[in-house]
């Protein structure tokens, strides 16, 4: 642990990003394609319509992350502010939180989701045989909440020890076990969306076994009682403070979907939700590298605000912002440019029309501002402030997003969505920037920068 630590306090910041990214990167990469390959074989090797009900149902599968995300961004970020000022002890504790508040989580979601799966279904805007399958897909998810909390809780933790490459492998292994189980399971098997489902669940017991492996063995870089259920208050309530940030994030963008997808089911057709769910899905799958930025930012800022090395933890912010921003641009100009193309990977054998294309271009266009945004998601939070990201999350999607999607499409049509998602987008990078900015001032007026 100590190598570790002195490598991110000390080394040049571009060594120690590229160290740290590349495989954070790559991991999170593979690990969204865990949603885009549900996409392709259900568009595929099913219908259009079953990529319609898995576009409406996933979002709610997003739960289960999201307690993930919490835990896993809470004690993660805690963790890496630990090793930064070498507090031992409460390392020591972690692990019975980590398990407790999974055990927890996973009760209090599994049970309510599958009983009233098809009224949730309903909700987000399922119809006839869309929700149907929407409630299949999301019944056979949501059994998996488990191993979806979990597995995503510790491999967030091994990455806030800053051993991306232990956590890449473990996401590839995931990975390679659901690509090879979701055409046997959907067409072999003939379990349609389901089989889709749980080739992701199986691949997502995997990912927590290797987890499980790595803390109970010993590999951490500090000592933890792994099997303990003992939970500590002081470390629950750290947790929600900096983890509370990403999970309202994905709260959130459950409840912008909700809102989505009841207005393409109002005022469009199947159609139109087969596409807006394409188009989601190629939004997230480009998002995927800065999610590994973001993880590999968390141990870099948080060590050294822990070791009260607050310049390199703001140039750590914008170096990071910078590269997300360097490897994005290429495949932005690809969608750009070839959108029609693009799209026909996730809906085949369809003509797009030059006004869907539009939309396409116009719901692309805000990619150069995400790394930006995502990246202060996890610095502020890293810096034990995590207030700021709580409060934009929460304004995006209550204040903006929300009330303009249910009234602007009501006068203007569906396609105003993209043009509204993408106007929001604008508006929360200039306020993050300068939310940003005054978080750069408060920390050098704390202390003389290292």
């Amino acid at each position: 642990m100590e190598q570790q630590r002195q490598f991110i306090l000390n080394e040049k910041m571009y060594k120690v990003m590229w160290q740290m990214s590349w495989p954070a990167v790559i991991a999170m990469v593979l690990y969204g394609l865990n949603n885009f390959l549900d996409g392709i074989f259900v568009g595929h090797l099913i219908s259009n319509t079953a990529l319609a009900a898995v576009g409406i149902a996933y979002p709610l599968a997003q739960f289960a992350q999201g307690f993930g995300t919490l835990i896993g961004t809470g004690v993660g970020s805690a963790v890496s502010i630990w090793i930064g000022s070498n507090d031992k002890e409460k390392l020591k504790r972690s692990m019975g939180t980590v398990n407790f508040l999974t055990l927890l989580f996973s009760i209090v979601i599994t049970i309510p989701c599958y009983i009233f799966a098809k009224e949730l279904v309903y909700m987000m805007g399922g119809r006839g045989e869309i929700l149907n399958l929407g409630v299949d897909y999301f019944r056979a998810t949501i059994l998996g909440s488990f191993f979806w909390i979990h597995g995503l809780a510790l491999n967030m933790l091994i990455r806030a020890e800053g051993r991306m490459k232990t956590a890449a492998w473990m996401i590839a292994v995931g990975l390679i076990v659901d690509v090879a189980l979701k055409p046997l399971f959907i067409k072999t098997f003939g379990w349609g969306v389901s089989g889709a489902a749980w080739a992701t669940n199986i691949s997502m017991i995997i990912y927590t076994i290797l987890g499980i492996w790595y803390y109970a063995s010993g590999k951490a870089s500090f000592k933890t009682y792994f099997w303990s259920l003992k939970w500590d208050q002081s470390i629950i309530k750290e947790t929600m403070s900096l983890g509370m940030p990403g999970f309202i994030m994905m709260i959130m963008i459950v409840v912008q979907n909700i809102v989505v997808f009841n207005v393409l089911a109002k005022y469009g057709k199947d159609a139109d939700i087969t596409f807006f769910t394409a188009v989601n899905r190629f939004y997230i799958l480009l998002n995927t590298p800065l999610w590994g930025l973001m993880r590999a930012l968390q141990p870099v800022s948080g060590m050294n605000f822990g070791a009260e090395k607050y310049e390199r933890s703001i140039r750590a912010y914008r170096l990071f912002s910078f590269t997300g921003l360097m490897i994005l641009l290429p495949f932005w100009f690809l969608v750009m440019y070839f959108p029609s193309e693009v799209l026909s990977v996730m809906i085949p054998n369809v003509t797009f029309n030059a006004a869907q294309l539009m939309d396409f271009r116009i719901y692309m266009s805000v990619l150069p501002t995400l790394p930006f945004i995502f990246m202060a998601v996890v610095w502020f939070p890293s810096i034990e402030n995590a207030k700021p990201a709580t409060i934009i999350s929460i304004v995006r999607q209550v204040v903006l997003y929300i009330p303009a999607l249910l009234i602007i499409p009501m006068i203007y049509g569906i396609r105003s969505i993209y043009v509204v998602s993408a106007a929001i987008e604008w508006l929360i990078f200039a306020t993050v920037m300068y939310v940003v900015w005054l978080n750069f001032k408060m920390l050098r007026k704390t202390k003389i920068c290292y």
